[in-house]
């Protein structure tokens, strides 16, 4: 049985980011566990902190049930976050625990300083994990995890480099019920960032339509940079990973596990 990790910088990035490939996953039947590395403190404009807190928590726990997944958030400062020793060996102490196939995860390269915080921590725990006298209370993982790289646009100082493209359509509700759940960000905060707070309706059933407008428009960029036209008709959802060199070396046999469905890959220039 596959085992998936996600480690993201706040709720709600492993929905956004690889909602589709999670839910792909869970269809499989793989066991799966996100966690919130920050405590979501920051992420609005209006409530207060430790209620935000608690309210990060409970979305996030919601939309780990849609997945069949534990959903948790740490204590680490949201806005905060810096590659600290401290959190290099949280992170080591959860692969350990959790014994991951496949980890997921932000690039070190970023427009949050939150996602290239955990990044630059992932990429230095993932020799450290197999060094026994680092946190020898727990036994390092026989093999060693696949570590991939959400997709970004970002191009500067490095372009992501989609090793693999995935077409997760049919997963769009999943990914969508998923989203939902996260109330405070994609009906409240991200709106009020974008400027389009007042275009949200109250309605939950309209609230839910705009939703799914809102995302297509913010994935479309995806579809346009990593989908070739040899390949047939434009997804409607994509997502794209970037295998970590500093982590475990998949096969291709490997690879078609890890990532299920049509998997096709770039020609990485």
């Amino acid at each position: 049985m596959t085992r998936v990790l996600v480690l993201g910088a706040h709720p709600d990035d492993a929905e956004f980011f690889a909602g589709g490939l999670l839910a792909s996953h869970c269809k499989a039947g793989s066991t799966l566990k996100l966690v919130s590395v920050t405590n979501g403190q920051s992420g609005h404009q209006s409530v207060p902190s430790p209620e935000l807190v608690l309210r990060r928590r409970a979305e996030a726990a919601k939309a780990g049930r849609v997945i069949d997944a534990e959903y948790i958030t740490w204590d680490f400062p949201d806005g905060s976050l810096q590659p600290t020793l401290e959190l290099r060996l949280a992170i080591i102490r959860e692969i350990r625990s959790f014994r991951p196939d496949l980890v997921l995860t932000h690039r070190p390269f970023d427009y949050h300083p939150d996602h290239r915080a955990v990044g630059q921590a992932v990429q230095d725990a993932s020799y450290m994990v197999l060094v026994p006298k680092i946190l020898p209370d727990l036994a390092p993982p026989r093999i060693e995890p696949i570590v991939a790289y959400m997709i970004d646009l970002f191009t500067r100082p490095c372009p992501f480099r989609g090793d693999v493209i995935l077409d997760v359509s049919e997963h769009w509700e999943t990914v969508m019920s998923m989203m939902d759940s996260h109330e405070s960000q994609f009906y409240e905060w991200m709106p009020w960032i974008d400027g389009i707070l007042e275009s949200v309706p109250q309605d939950h059933q309209a609230r839910r339509a705009w939703l799914d407008s809102w995302y297509a428009e913010k994935t479309q960029a995806r579809i346009t940079r990593f989908w070739q036209s040899a390949w047939g008709s434009k997804p409607k959802l994509l997502e794209a990973y970037e295998i970590s060199e500093y982590a475990g070396k998949p096969s291709v046999a490997t690879l078609e596990k890890l990532f299920p469905g049509k998997r096709q890959s770039t020609d990485n220039k």
